[in-house]
């Protein structure tokens, strides 16, 4: 039976496909058409086959086999892991075995105020087969919690996010003494994609930073497959889906690879990786399409085959979540791994021509990266050029935010302008995080503290399809600062002498600008108007129009921050 269906669907050569591809273009240039050109580097092409990816040798390999790329595991599945933000160990502990009782599955503390083991025992209490991990942790804490698990027997293992490279003296001694299920020590890389880093610089430098913790932890005397099984590696997991899948499956490739180069056996290459949803992406205004992104991102991390996976509440970037957020966030795992199923499977993705080329491609290049570190003289002596390269990245991504190449939803596109938020908005929490939208949000806020609503007319007038265009255009452009904007469809100027607004905009075509505003700005004028007016658009004859007294362009080109900030000025919102 699938011998005579297939056989109703012969083969198609890729010279085939071009020539289709090709005919339905009629001219149009390939390359800008169908060619997506990432910031990491690679030209994604429209669709893969078998050809891209039979040169590839670990498409043979089965999830739990070495290199690890399909996975370190031949089941499925991963840990809803959840922070609690909470001082006290009493109340941290009543809120972690709440969270358990909820669906969470792992738990990490954040700074949690230790005095003495008896404090860790408290923490603790009744969570003897749950996996918890120390975010924040100092040697003091360090100490009590190596003693309390040395005189406890708990199922489920415990690890901490201490950075064994600040350290080498504590992180070997703590390696030499770390009990049966603890796991001490974690590198990073999620402060690098917190920092706008690609999805190459934050492998490339993780895989850096593993080798300089491998080769410090031998250079004390611990065996490289005890060193191996003692560190987590964590990451960031952003809006760019498949090239979050495939970052966290070429960087367990490469991890298994830097062990094997130690002399470690291949089956103690299992990289631990513990993912979370970043934090750069997430905004303050129209929050709750952060959910959105959240489950986007877990998606990806858990297809990508991380171990345990955070999701951060939908309001955390700007206040101390609620109750409900924290449910919310944690039920997005809950439905993705009981509805949706997505823990059935171990690497749903393997196989996929498109996937496989791009975890190619990362590995690649994150190698390469890891590789110029080295030649720097490794990850501890390369730190400033790897703030500097992270610096750059940083500029790029925030410049793209600027000029809304990169969309953020509801703040930099497609805002709600009658939406407020500064009663909302722990000022303090905000400041600690490293998030693209900052500078919309600030514009946002000026008119917010402002107490003043700038009245913005949109005049849709003449091109029956340009007016509504520029008029889309200019209504997303004023939103992003806060201004209040009503369309209104007119037949002639004199409809629009009608109109009380603060700032009109003219929404037509470009040859029809020069003769809307020959006659209107003089008409204004005898009014005794001094409304600015501004052109959605950016017609050749702009000095022609601004002769004749339109003051402003606004357009794809433009500085969306530049011109509200300009336009909040002149309209007497201050700083």
């Amino acid at each position: 039976m699938p011998e005579r269906l297939f056989a109703e669907f012969p083969a198609v050569s890729t010279v085939e496909w071009e020539a289709a591809i090709a005919k339905d273009l009629k001219g149009a240039n390939y390359e800008k058409k169908l060619i997506w050109r990432t910031s990491e580097g690679m030209a994604v092409k429209p669709y893969y086959r078998a050809e891209d990816v039979e040169k590839l040798e670990w498409l043979k390999t089965s999830p739990g086999e070495f290199p690890f790329l399909r996975g370190t595991r031949a089941g499925s599945g991963w840990r809803i892991r959840e922070s609690i933000d909470i001082a006290d160990p009493a109340e941290a502990n009543r809120a972690a075995r709440a969270a358990v009782a909820a669906g969470a599955e792992e738990i990490a503390f954040g700074k949690i105020n230790v005095g003495n083991v008896s404090d860790i025992a408290l923490l603790l209490s009744d969570l003897d087969s749950v996996p918890v991990h120390f975010s924040v942790i100092d040697q003091r804490i360090l100490q009590r919690l190596l003693q309390h698990l040395k005189k406890t027997d708990r199922t489920a293992g415990s690890s901490t996010g201490l950075d064994p490279l600040k350290d080498e003296e504590l992180a070997a001694q703590t390696a030499k003494e770390a009990p049966p299920g603890l796991v001490p020590f974690t590198i990073d890389g999620a402060r690098m994609g917190d920092s706008a880093a690609s999805a190459i610089d934050e492998i490339g430098f993780s895989l850096a930073a593993g080798v300089d913790y491998m080769a410090a932890m031998q250079n004390h005397g611990v065996d490289a497959a005890r060193a191996a099984t003692l560190v987590e590696f964590r990451f960031a997991v952003g809006g760019k889906y498949f090239f979050e899948i495939a970052k966290l499956r070429a960087f367990r490739m490469l991890w298994a690879r830097v062990v094997e180069s130690f002399g470690a056996p291949g089956e103690v290459g299992k990289a631990r990786i513990a993912a979370r949803t970043s934090r750069w992406n997430k905004t303050l205004y129209d929050p709750h399409v952060n959910v959105l992104r959240a489950t986007t991102e877990a998606m990806a991390a858990v297809l990508g085959g991380a171990d345990s996976v955070s999701v951060a509440s939908f309001d955390d970037c700007y206040k101390r979540p609620d109750e409900a957020s924290r449910r919310l966030a944690r039920n997005t795992q809950i439905i993705l791994k009981r509805e949706a199923m997505l823990s059935r499977v171990s690497d749903p993705g393997g196989g996929a021509y498109a996937l496989e080329a791009i975890t190619d491609f990362v590995a690649r290049e994150s190698w390469k990266r890891m590789q110029e570190v080295e030649a720097k003289g490794g990850y501890r002596h390369a730190a400033e050029w790897i703030k500097q390269m992270l610096g750059q990245s940083l500029a790029a991504r925030e410049k793209a935010v600027v000029s809304r190449r990169r969309i953020l939803v509801g703040t930099n596109q497609f805002a709600n302008a009658a939406e407020k938020a500064l009663s909302r908005m722990d000022t303090a929490r905000m400041a600690a995080q490293q998030r693209g939208a900052h500078a919309y949000e600030e514009l946002r806020l000026r008119t917010e503290r402002s107490g003043k609503t700038p009245q913005i007319l949109l005049c849709e007038i003449g091109d029956a399809k340009m007016r509504g265009a520029r008029a889309t255009f200019a209504l997303n452009f004023f939103a992003c600062g806060g201004f209040a904007i009503h369309a209104k469809r007119f037949k002639s100027v004199d409809e629009i002498l009608t109109s009380e607004a603060d700032v009109l905009v003219l929404c037509s075509s470009d040859p029809e600008y020069a003769a809307l505003a020959a006659e209107l700005m003089p008409k204004l004028k005898a009014a005794g108007r001094s409304t600015p007016v501004i052109v959605a658009g950016n017609p050749e004859n702009a000095a022609e129009l601004t002769a004749a007294g339109i003051s402003d362009f606004i357009h794809v080109r433009s500085n969306p921050l530049e011109v509200l900030a300009r336009w909040q000025q002149r309209l007497g919102i201050e700083e």
